[in-house]
């Protein structure tokens, strides 16, 4: 007798899960949950108490990625610039209170700080004659400044010349001299860190030019002094001069083995990382907008040496090698200028470059351009916004940036040489309050100083405990579910009763 079969069962379904994309039971699901999990005990154990800090400690505190945000609100500081402002912009400029003009009006002068005190050295007073006066004034507090005193005069009338502040020390080079020729002097003068300045500035005959020069640009390196180009009697020059810092004093100047692309005179030069930089100036023909470019410490390109000549060399036991010679120029439709601007102002801070003011041949220029060379010292061109412009248009002034800082003083106008002084914040602040697509940044607390930060640590240490304590909550949760649902099936019956009663 035939055994009957048995009928087919009933199939189990497998449970589906996130919209029926993964298996409920596979290994999909279950890398999903992990990701999940470790993602968010990151937010609560790490990301919530990092922003607890910085909720108590900064002005503002991003939540979340922002990378893009359609509204943007900013501090009335910021004035009309930009909002957030661009990489590098300066808030608008403005001219100082009266009593912090200079004594008397002036133009190619020198201006630089050297401790706590800022420097306006020699240049041309409102009828052209060069001076030997230099005007102090010490600092106080973040962004100002006492009035301007009479400090030690200059051994002779100096205009046009380079000024340098290298290890403490003031350095006036070269520049023209009463008659308006070109000197080889070098005045130094170094302010004590307190007390009094000394009454008199030293000529260093060890420092003499190897000739005349004038209208040369001046800045310091890592390891001395370069003075890039400069005017001799037969006009603009292109030869590149260093003086090394070497036991404690700068040495004798040695030429350099790259020459300027094309001569200049009253550019401004700036140094960022490795490459030194000529912005603007003047040639035989007139202002340039050309912005050459030196490498410092590279193998010179083929051609591209010059020997120096034997006023150059060496004083006697001095070391000759130098590994970070400016050895090469270049230039490039991209690095240059908008406009042709003669005798401009200028400084570098925080990695940029800045160029304001100047001339184009005919009237002053009140134009501030900026750009930030990046690491292989390629400039994208240079970026300019009409309200970080400088109040009063003019060249021949002297820059000078201190801190987030920056000030012109002097120079000639449309309406004759001033004795004004402008200056302008180089920081402009964040946006207090943005909204984007995956974050925002709201209002934070900003206690300052040692409350703040105690206060912060606190926050943190108490956002990472309530929230370490959430963790261990939903941990036993998903080991005790039948109990869970019982105590939230508990509490909907008392909310419900509670209802019913009312």
């Amino acid at each position: 007798m035939a055994n009957a079969a048995l009928p087919a069962g009933r199939a189990t379904p497998r449970r589906r899960a996130l919209f029926g994309l993964f298996d409920a039971d596979g290994w999909g699901w279950a890398s999903v949950k992990a990701a999940f999990w470790f993602v968010f005990i990151i937010l609560f154990l790490g990301y919530i108490p990092d922003r607890a800090y910085y909720f108590t400690v900064n002005q503002t505190i991003d939540l979340g990625l922002l990378a893009w945000s359609p509204v943007n609100l900013c501090p009335p500081q910021n004035e009309d610039v930009p909002c957030p402002a661009p990489a590098g912009a300066v808030l608008p400029w403005h001219p100082s209170p009266t009593e912090l003009d200079l004594p008397q009006p002036r133009t190619d002068a020198g201006a630089v700080q050297a401790g706590s005190r800022f420097f306006v050295v020699g240049g041309s007073d409102a009828q052209g004659a060069a001076t030997d006066s230099v005007y102090i004034a010490e600092t106080t507090g973040v962004g100002n400044y006492a009035p301007f005193k009479d400090g030690p005069k200059l051994p002779a009338p100096r205009t046009d010349a380079a000024v340098v502040v290298y290890s403490g020390t003031v350095y006036v080079i070269g520049g023209r001299d009463a008659d308006g020729k070109p000197t080889d002097t070098v005045f130094t003068l170094t302010p004590p860190l307190q007390g009094e300045l000394p009454t008199e500035w030293t000529t260093v005959d060890a420092l003499k030019l190897p000739g005349p020069l004038a209208g040369a640009a001046g800045t310091s390196s890592g390891d001395g002094v370069l003075l890039v180009g400069g005017a001799n009697a037969d006009g603009p020059q292109t030869a590149v001069w260093k003086s090394r810092f070497v036991t404690d004093k700068l040495t004798a100047w040695v030429q350099q083995p790259g020459l300027l692309y094309e001569p200049n005179e009253g550019g401004v030069a700036e140094v960022v990382g490795s490459y030194v930089w000529l912005i603007g100036g003047s040639n035989a023909s007139g202002p340039v907008k050309t912005v050459q470019r030196g490498q410092i410490g590279a193998t010179p390109a083929p051609g591209a040496s010059a020997s120096p000549s034997p006023s150059a060399s060496a004083a006697p036991g001095q070391p000759t090698t130098d590994a970070a010679q400016v050895t090469q120029w270049a230039v490039s439709d991209q690095t240059n200028l908008p406009e042709p601007r003669a005798n401009p102002a200028g400084f570098t801070a925080n990695g940029t470059l800045y160029i304001m003011g100047g001339s184009d041949g005919s009237n002053p220029r009140n134009e501030l351009y900026w750009s930030i060379p990046d690491a292989s010292g390629s400039v994208l061109g240079w970026r300019h916004l009409a309200q970080s412009d400088l109040e009063i248009a003019t060249a021949g002034a002297s820059g000078l940036g201190s801190g987030a800082q920056a000030f012109v003083f002097g120079g000639p106008t449309a309406d004759g040489v001033t004795a004004k002084t402008q200056r302008a914040n180089l920081a402009p602040q964040e946006p207090f309050f943005q909204v984007g697509l995956v974050g925002a940044t709201v209002p934070a607390l900003k206690i300052d100083g040692e409350i703040g930060q105690q206060l912060g640590y606190l926050n943190a240490a108490g956002a990472g405990t309530v929230n370490f304590i959430i963790l261990l909550l939903i941990g036993w949760a998903f080991a005790h579910k039948e109990r869970t649902r019982q105590i939230f099936e508990n509490l909907r019956n008392r909310r419900r009763r509670r209802r019913d009663e009312r």
